[in-house]
């Protein structure tokens, strides 16, 4: 009976949409206000955006855009309301408000994203002068308000102001709701009680498939056992080990991709190249007023490349180096260990380079990049499974948590890595930074962290190499 209320609801959505293919969720039905939301120039932006900035030049595939990736939220959002409405709506309340406003707030909650995935925001504003906090949630209702005004949009009031809390409902910005309110409604695109939300969905399948990875993750496994209990959505017990692959697939994609250390060599060379550039192109003084933001694209890149100006000049000789491959060289790593983890402060090229020892090359700050990387289950330190209820089937009324003992001592006992990268902007001066990180080891842990020393075919390539 369920099943046919939500056909219903589906086909009579049909009747008025336009139909949309995606490579990862098939037919897209985009509905008219929606439809008047994505036929704009803001939203058409994020076909200029790729999903994982830079990524594409060690993962090639890894070209697909914002764009799609909103429409398959947009597709995954509405989905999870039907179910849940065909199961539970009556008892629940939900109506046609609540459907079309989680799938707004679905479709527009990265309208507001920067340029070359996150590296925009926690990378380059971070690291101008003043370093300006930004975020992209907070651009994204901005940006919302601004579509909607520019355009004429008609859309109630209500719908309007909730799309965007549920847009920022991972953020300590969300607006307080009403005792009255559907709370469960605001954890379904961007879940700041959990973490499991739709918005992870799509881009852990999304992006295995473009870098041509596994994804052992089941959506549909999960949303079929969602059950909405005292205003929280809870899931089967049975489901445990499938919500651990949620997170455990998104910390993989963010060791085996999103933090790749030549990926993070590329990405911290184009930052250098950005900071040069601000004052030439104005980058970030445009990052407040969304008029100007969502005139900014991946396009950046290509604009110094290609440019005569000699303010650019500096900046494009990195983009140049970039596309010959000339990178910052990687020197070495290590792991932070675990009982250093609550009190760690991120390492900088300074505590690099005050641990030379002496020798004929003296290192500057400018020499040296240290890449900090943090990989967790989203909550840090803490195990996000710790917060999510279960159920045991669809006729009990009860919820409760598991603790990770009870299904299986193979699961992680710590849910984050911190991870210290340092690189080298000059080849010839591997060897050099490479000892400073290892004198920095001694110092700090009192014992070499890093797996291995630096292969000495890396340390001396560059002198190899003018041999010839």
């Amino acid at each position: 009976m369920g099943g046919c209320s939500k056909d219903y609801v589906n086909y009579l959505d049909r009747r008025f949409s336009k139909k949309v293919r995606d490579n990862v969720h098939g037919n897209i039905y985009l509905d008219p206000l929606s439809l008047k939301f994505v036929d704009t120039e803001q939203f058409q932006r994020l076909r200029d955006l790729k999903q994982l900035g830079l990524t594409y030049m060690v993962y090639p595939g890894a070209v697909h855009s914002r764009f799609e990736h909103s429409l398959g939220v947009f597709s995954l959002a509405g989905e999870t309301v039907h179910r849940i409405k065909a199961q539970q709506g009556s008892e629940l309340g939900i109506d046609n408000l609540d459907i079309q406003t989680v799938k707004l707030a679905g479709l527009l909650h990265d309208v507001g994203h920067g340029p070359f995935s996150h590296m925009f925001e926690r990378e380059f504003l971070r690291q101008i002068p003043h370093g300006i906090k930004w975020c992209h949630e907070d651009m994204s209702v901005r940006m919302i308000d601004h579509i909607v005004d520019f355009h004429h949009i008609d859309i109630d009031a209500e719908c309007l102001k909730k799309a965007k809390d549920m847009v920022i409902a991972s953020t300590e910005h969300v607006s307080h709701k009403s005792v009255n309110e559907k709370h469960f409604l605001y954890d379904i695109v961007a879940n700041g009680r959990n973490g499991i939300d739709v918005d992870k969905f799509d881009y852990i399948v999304r992006d295995s498939r473009a870098c041509g990875l596994g994804c052992s993750f089941q959506i549909e496994r999960l949303m079929d056992s969602m059950r909405v209990m005292g205003d929280e959505i809870c899931y089967r017990d049975k489901d445990y080990l499938t919500i651990f692959k949620l997170f455990s697939s998104r910390a993989d994609l963010h060791r085996t991709v999103y933090t790749h250390a030549k990926v993070k060599a590329i990405e911290m060379m184009f930052v250098d190249s950005l900071i040069k550039a601000d004052d030439f192109l104005q980058i970030s003084s445009k990052i407040q007023d969304p008029a100007e933001f969502w005139k900014i694209d991946d396009s950046i890149l290509k604009t110094i490349e290609i440019s005569h100006d000699q303010e650019l000049k500096e900046a494009r000789e990195l983009i140049m180096r970039i596309k010959r491959r000339d990178l910052y060289q990687f020197c070495n790593e290590f792991s932070v260990p675990k009982d250093r983890l609550e009190h760690f402060k991120d390492i900088t090229p300074q505590d690099i380079v005050c641990s030379q020892e002496n020798g004929d090359i003296k290192l500057k700050e400018e020499d040296v990049v240290v890449c900090n990387v943090k990989i967790d289950l989203t909550r840090g330190r803490s195990n996000p499974l710790e917060n999510i209820n279960f159920f045991q089937d669809f006729e009990s009324n009860e919820k409760f948590p598991i603790h990770d003992y009870r299904i299986s001592h193979l699961l992680p006992a710590f849910c984050e890595d911190r991870i210290v990268r340092v690189y080298s902007k000059n080849p010839d001066l591997v060897k050099t930074v490479s000892e400073a990180f290892e004198n920095f080891q001694l110092k700090t842990y009192g014992m070499k962290a890093q797996v291995h020393a630096t292969p000495d075919r890396k340390r001396n390539r560059r002198r190899l190499e003018h041999s010839y």
